[in-house]
């Protein structure tokens, strides 16, 4: 594993949702709170963001080409040649004051996603799935910040976290549907001043996770054990993906948006996106369906 390193100064107020797009080799992650949606390509270093019309949680490769998005007030298409942005679906039953937070793809195609409410008081976040087309609630209820879904490399759980609640839940999931949630890890016994943030798998079917306020990644085995903490030069620490040819360099995201000027002068590389050569390699994300 080598050495963590800044390939992007993002200035990202609350960067998430960091993704690999294989088809066409980019990093794709959002700055929700600036409402950027930003591509870095490792290759040349070339990197830029997209505003988008909204709060910005996540973006997913699609089939034919196109990005599928999730903002505030529902979901939208992105295309990237014609930098254009377009309301796809609103999402039942959401409460204004709610916005989509983080998302993934399972072997199937369908899409699950959280909300949460943005002023982060109420516990008024779910767990939803967009499947060709259908939005349906499916998975936990009742959280003040829902992060993932986050779905093994098998298809065969799908791990969901209540952040604020310190903890992270699997249930198992099916071509057919997902089972009931269930405790996974209790990372306040782990890191009782950090949160757990966005996760995801390995190939070896162990989950990582960010750990806001806590300024490391952490993987857990499938038994929900501590495997390894990697520490990360940014307090306010997001999200995770596997890239590369070989899916084995991770990228990560952080955030800003509660840091005070002395937290900056400890930590002057937050809000970058970060880069290192994991110990074990991830796995190809399914593009989304869209009908």
């Amino acid at each position: 594993m080598s050495e963590v390193r800044r390939v992007l100064d993002a200035d990202a107020k609350l960067g998430e949702g960091v993704l690999w797009d294989a088809a066409r080799e980019v990093v794709w992650f959002v700055d929700i709170k600036r409402h950027r949606l930003w591509h870095y390509d490792p290759a040349t270093g070339s990197n830029s963001f997209s505003e988008a019309p909204g709060q910005i949680g996540w973006a997913i490769p699609a089939e034919g080409g196109a990005l599928l998005c999730g903002l505030q007030n529902g979901l939208y298409t992105f295309d990237p040649s014609g930098n254009q942005f377009q309301k796809l679906a609103d999402v039942p039953g959401e409460p204004a004051a709610n916005r989509l937070n983080d998302a993934c793809t399972d072997p199937w195609g369908r899409v699950w996603f959280g909300s949460m409410d943005d002023s982060e008081n109420k516990a008024s976040g779910r767990f939803y799935v967009f499947d060709r087309g259908d939005i349906r609630p499916a998975g936990p209820s009742g959280i003040k910040i829902t992060n993932g879904p986050a779905i093994s490399h098998s298809g065969d759980r799908i791990y969901f976290t209540d952040t604020t609640g310190q903890k992270i839940m699997v249930a198992d999931l099916s071509s057919s549907g997902v089972g009931e949630a269930r405790p996974f890890a209790d990372t306040g016994a782990l890191f009782p001043d950090a949160f757990p943030d966005g996760p995801v798998v390995d190939a070896e079917d162990h989950i990582w996770t960010g750990l806001y306020l806590g300024g490391k990644v952490a993987r857990f085995t499938p038994d929900g054990k501590l495997d390894i903490a990697i520490d990360i030069p940014a307090r306010d620490v997001t999200k995770m993906a596997f890239g590369g040819e070989d899916f084995k360099t991770a990228y990560v995201t952080s955030a800003t948006k509660n840091m005070e000027p002395a937290d900056m002068e400890k930590y002057p590389a937050a809000g970058s996106l970060f880069a290192f050569e994991a110990p074990v390699a991830g796995f190809a994300q399914t593009r989304a369906k869209l009908g």
